[in-house]
Parts: C-alpha cells; structure tokens; sequence
C-alpha cells in the first residue's frame, strides 16, 4: 500500500458536497494509483491543509464508469476540461479542519511545500497526519438531549452520533454558505464581541439527530443554520411536547423586539 497527498481547489469544485452525498469522489488521477492505497487530500486556499483522508477503490476508470458530479462544479467551463482521462474512485475515510494539519505544521513534520501534483507521503509524515485527523465532532455544536443514550456529567455530554453529523467541514461549509451571524435573531460575536467573537458561532441540525437515520448524510446548505447559543438554547426546549421551529422563534423574537 502506498501514500499519497494531492491538492484540491474548493473554489473550483464542493468537495465536502460531494463526499456527502456518495460517500467517495471520481477524481482525475494523475499518479499510479492501486487499490488501497491512501490518498490525503491537502485543500488550497482559503484553506491551506489536509483536511480529507481517502482510499483508492477503483483506479483507471473510464468517463462511462464515473458518477455524473456537474452539481458540484462551481464553474461550468472547468467540469467540461475535467471529463477526460482516467479517474481513480476515492472513498472517504476521515475528514476533519483542523490546525495542526496546516500548511504552516505539515512543513514541520516533512512537507517540502504546498502539493501542486500527486506526492508520495514518507511515513513520519503520514503519522503526524493521523494523530489530528479525526473530527471532534462536538465543536461548535449545541448538545442534543433529546437523543437517546446521551449521558450527562457536570457539563459534559457525550452523544454517539456518526461522522457526517457531527462534521467540522459541515460546520465549515455551513458557516461559509449562510455566514457567521445568528440565523433567528441576527447577531453577529464580531459586532458585539470585537476580536474574541471572530468565528464564533454555533451550528444547529434544523431536522432532530434521533430522526436521522444512520446512513444519512447532512446536506449543511439545507440541514444546518448557524445560531447564536441563547437561540439555540430556545430551539432545543421543549414546548407542549415538541422542539420549537425555526421560523417559530423568528417571529417570537421579531414580535418582542417590536413591543
């Protein structure tokens, strides 16, 4: 089995969307793939780290054996340069956005340089890469309560839930789709908090966790919003036997702000 790390544009093409919905990505291969082998992908900027780790399921495949994808093409003119050659199945194994797995600290552990074609990962590398590559599911997330099998100490809750609904990159790409401001009451931790309210916002799944089944795959355009904790907070309490809706809270919120 061997390593390897390419580069991805997400100005060019929604890979997270992508992985959501099919669990793998049809890429244009450029290296000698074999099945098996581990592929790392390093997103370009405004990212600039390593935030999908993959296996090679199928290699040299022909257009007619790929999954028609121009849904996640940003551009129509690059999707019509990219259906040519062969293409190499890659299933996702891990995803994560996390720092350590920077430009800045993969040169540290190995990296000569930003990938621009497929490279070969030397094992020192490969292993700082696995140490970080693991989602903490639970950032930016409001606990669900509600969902059975959580269990509370002090203030800490542990919920088993699986990858896809508790992703960092569905969180990215939600606060990169919708913004950072407060999607029932439109605050912004910026305008109110200056520079130690940069970034920070919660994440809320508009369908419940226990009414998802195990193989669905969070779409963060229509599944997340992003709120403010006090409105979360609101979103999670339970009124005359139900959670309250989105839209519900808007107009509470709208309807006092007006008294």
């Amino acid at each position: 089995m061997q390593c390897w790390m390419i580069s991805a544009n997400g100005k060019i093409y929604d890979h997270a969307a992508a992985f959501e919905k099919w669990g793998y990505i049809d890429w244009r291969q450029h290296a000698r793939y074999s099945v098996g082998d581990i592929v790392y992908i390093y997103c370009t900027r405004p990212y600039q780290r390593v935030m999908y780790k993959t296996m090679v399921l199928k290699e040299s495949m022909d257009i007619t054996d790929i999954v028609d994808d121009r849904e996640f093409w940003y551009v129509a003119d690059e999707y019509e340069k990219a259906i040519t050659g062969k293409y190499a199945r890659l299933q996702l194994l891990e995803q994560a956005d996390h720092e350590k797995l920077s430009l800045e600290n993969l040169k540290m552990h190995g990296l000569k340089s930003a990938p621009q074609g497929p490279l070969k990962v030397k094992p020192e590398l490969e292993t700082y890469i696995n140490l970080y590559l693991k989602d903490d599911y639970s950032e930016g997330f409001f606990p669900e309560s509600d969902l059975p099998g959580a269990s509370y100490e002090g203030a800490v809750c542990q919920v088993p839930v699986n990858k896809y609904e508790r992703s960092s990159i569905a969180r990215k790409k939600c606060i990169e789709f919708h913004g950072l401001n407060c999607g029932i009451c439109g605050m912004s931790f910026m305008e109110v908090y200056g520079d130690i309210g940069a970034d920070f916002i919660h994440v809320h799944h508009i369908v419940p966790l226990n009414q998802i089944g195990r193989e669905y795959r969070v779409d963060y355009k229509k599944d997340l919003i992003p709120v403010c904790p006090n409105c979360h907070a609101m979103l999670h309490r339970t009124v005359d036997g139900r959670n309250i809706s989105i839209e519900e809270l808007r107009k509470i919120v709208r309807k006092n702000r007006s008294k």
